[in-house]
């Protein structure tokens, strides 16, 4: 298959959710290193789960099936430029190529906030209207990472 054909599946997923009120407009495939194909499609309103977009979907379903949590070699195919979120969770499962059809602005027309967002980062995440960041008892918490150094686990 090519690209836009794993598009055109992704649009299709997003579409069938999309109708059954569970999710927006996104859908998401990825085909592993071994031309295994996953898709999903956001599921927001249907889980009440603000994290179900349609990247993170898949990303949870290919892990969950191919029993890992690094998904070098997979490429994604979604239907709107990933937000911090999705981009994230790309870069933490090595996820290295990414097709995409709407852009930020896209989404932004139609009332989504991912710009807010992006917005927010670049700023250094300093606008206590949208979120507070306080650190608190550093003291209490350093140990649990040290613990986890010392016992000299896999880093991901």
């Amino acid at each position: 298959m090519d690209d836009r054909a794993y598009l055109l599946q992704a649009v299709e997923k997003a579409r069938k959710t999309m109708q059954e009120n569970l999710g927006g407009p996104f859908g998401a495939l990825l085909v592993d290193d071994q031309g295994e194909v996953f898709i999903a499609s956001n599921t927001v309103l249907g889980s009440h789960d603000p994290t179900a977009h349609a990247e993170v979907n898949v990303i949870r379903q290919a892990c969950k099936e191919k029993g890992t949590h690094d998904l070098s070699g997979s490429v994604l195919y979604t239907t709107c430029y990933p937000c911090p979120m999705c981009l994230s969770a790309c870069i933490w499962a090595n996820i290295k190529q990414v097709y995409y059809g709407c852009t930020p602005q896209d989404a932004q027309a139609i009332g989504f906030r991912d710009d807010f967002i992006y917005r927010y980062i670049n700023r250094g995440c300093s606008d206590a209207s949208v979120l507070s960041l306080h650190q608190s008892d550093r003291s209490a918490c350093l140990p649990l990472f040290e613990e986890y150094q010392a016992m000299d686990k896999e880093l991901y």
